[in-house]
This record gives C-alpha cells, structure tokens and sequence, in this order.
C-alpha cells in the first residue's frame, strides 16, 4: 500500500536471486564411484577364488582385462577431448566382469581385445557411462565367441585337464549320475568360465550388494526363478535344476550384469518383464539352441528390448489425462 513501509526482512528477501535447477530434484549421497567401488568389492570372494582355482593364468587374466579396460577408456576419451572418467572405476567393473567370462586357459591377448572392444565400441562410441544400450562386457564376450569359438569354448578345470562343462554334459543328455556333485558345483572345483564357477562366492558378493542396496532382489530372484519354471516346461527334469543354476553363468549373470543400471529398466514393472524375458530366453537356449550356455545373449537380447519395456511401463505424468 502507498506510504507502507517495507519490513527489512521482506527487502533481503527479494534481493536474494532465486535458484532454478533441472530435475531431478530428489537428492543422494551415493555417487558412481561408490557404487562401482561396491561392485568390486562384491567381486573379489569370486576373483580371489579363480586364482585360487586356476592359479596364475587366472591373474594374467584378470589384470590384462581390467589394465586395458582403463587404459582403452583413458586413451578414447582423451581423443574425443572428453573428461577423464577413468577414476569413477566403471572401466574397472568391465574389465573383471570380462575376465569373469573368459575360459581360464584363454590367451592374455583375448582379453585385451575384449576389453577394448568393450569400452570403445560398445560403451565410448555411444556417449561413455550412462550411454551405452547394451552390457559391454556380454556385448565383448559375444563377439569374442563370434571371432574365436574354439578358444571361448575350450575349458579346463582346476586340475588342469580339460573337459566338458556340466551345462555341455546335459545338452548330451547326461544325467545327474554323469555330472559332478552338487558341493563340488557350489564350491567351484568344476571347469567353466573364469569367475562364473563358485555359486558360494558369487553368492557372498550378491548379498554385500543387497545388503548395500547397490541393486534389488526383482531381477534376480524372478530372472532365476522364470529360468527354472521355463526349463521345467521344456521336459528337463526337476532334479538337474540345481545343476542348471550351479553350472553356467546364471548366477553371475542374474546378480552382475542383468541388474546394470545403464541397460536395464528402471521402473517395478519393467523389472519384472525384464527379468522374466532374461529366464524364458535363457531357458530356450539352453533346450532348443545349438549352445549349452544362454545367459549372455538373454541378457543382450534383452537390453535392446529395454526402451520398449520402459516405454510402455512409465508412470503417468501426474494430471495426464489418457
């Protein structure tokens, strides 16, 4: 009103310049280094159990991938006049999960050209960490089963000896007789990829990023559990299920790579769809496909598909009218 004077606080009040920020506007603590730094740490019982297992070849393995996983992401990031991401150790997360896929007695050079397949093809050419629409690591080991199947199909087991995958033994039609026991499967004394044997080690690492709240129990638990309801239906019977989600990379697969926040669905919803495509296409592989293994392109498949799971499982805006 005309003649009123104006309270001093009023006046300081509109002085100040009001702050605009984009959404989203909800807050965390938790930053990806934490969270890759989280992911490492679940890793290591499993990391430390491959070299227990298989011994040096399995270092030589582990530390080909992630050193050229990092430098791979150093050196493309720097060309592209980029910031250095290196120190977030999302590159270092690639390179064990790569290693984790590679046959203990595979050449140190896979895993290097893995690892840069990996970070510069699939995860820098389509705008680094965040990006990418596919998991580099599976995306990396698909197109090293492509270019070299004989070395990517080629096990041994910890003595030493190579041998058939228990995963192998079944698609032959062996039965539980045939296959080795079930505290040798869980504890990892069996030949298969690096990092995917020992279900008790994995199994450890699961629960810290639980615990950690890192991922959630949807993916998971319903990508495990749709696996075996799908098997079941194929005719395989319920006393070689153990043996299905022992053996391969189910356990790796469903706990490490199908809960990847870049490539998976964000909403409840598409989780579970997510997931439950993940156990359907890992489960017809596995029956009906040429391969003993299914989990990685399950997975792949299932990546490309996330835009359209996330599509039609959005909320609605709130006061959106359809």
């Amino acid at each position: 009103m005309e003649g009123k004077v104006m309270d001093p606080k009023d006046k300081v009040a509109l002085e100040k310049p009001l702050t605009m920020t984009l959404a989203p506007h909800i807050r965390s603590n938790e930053t990806t280094r934490r969270i890759m730094l989280d992911v490492i740490i679940a890793l290591a019982p499993a990391m430390i159990g491959s070299v227990y297992f298989y011994g040096i070849s399995a270092l030589i393995l582990l530390l080909a991938s992630v050193a050229s996983a990092v430098v791979a992401e150093y050196l493309t990031q720097k060309l592209f006049k980029k910031e250095i991401l290196i120190g977030d150790l999302s590159a270092v997360v690639t390179g064990i999960l790569l290693a984790f896929n590679l046959p203990a007695n595979a050449p140190w050079w896979i895993a290097v050209f893995g690892s840069v397949f990996a970070i510069v093809i699939v995860k820098e050419f389509f705008g680094g960490i965040g990006s990418n629409f596919m998991n580099p690591a599976l995306a990396a080991r698909a197109a090293l089963v492509a270019s070299w199947p004989s070395i990517m199909a080629t096990y041994v087991n910890p003595d030493g000896i190579t041998s058939a995958t228990p995963l192998a033994l079944m698609k032959d039609g062996a039965g539980v007789e045939s296959l080795p026991s079930i505290a040798r499967m869980f504890t990892g004394d069996i030949g298969g990829s690096l990092g995917e044997t020992s279900a008790v080690l994995l199994l450890i690492g699961a629960a810290y990023l639980l615990i950690r709240k890192v991922i959630s129990w949807e993916i998971p638990v319903l990508y495990i559990a749709s696996t075996c309801v799908v098997l079941l239906f194929f005719g395989v019977s319920a006393d070689l299920l153990i043996y299905h989600i022992l053996g391969g990379g189910l356990i790796l697969g469903a706990f490490f790579m199908a809960t990847d926040y870049s490539t998976t669905p964000i909403t409840k919803k598409g989780k579970i769809i997510f997931a439950i495509g993940c156990g359907i296409l890992t489960a017809l592989i596995r029956v009906k496909g040429g391969m003993p293994e299914g989990v990685s392109y399950s997975i792949l498949l299932m990546n490309i598909m996330t835009p359209i799971i996330e599509r039609f499982t959005k909320p609605r805006v709130f006061g959106e009218v359809k």
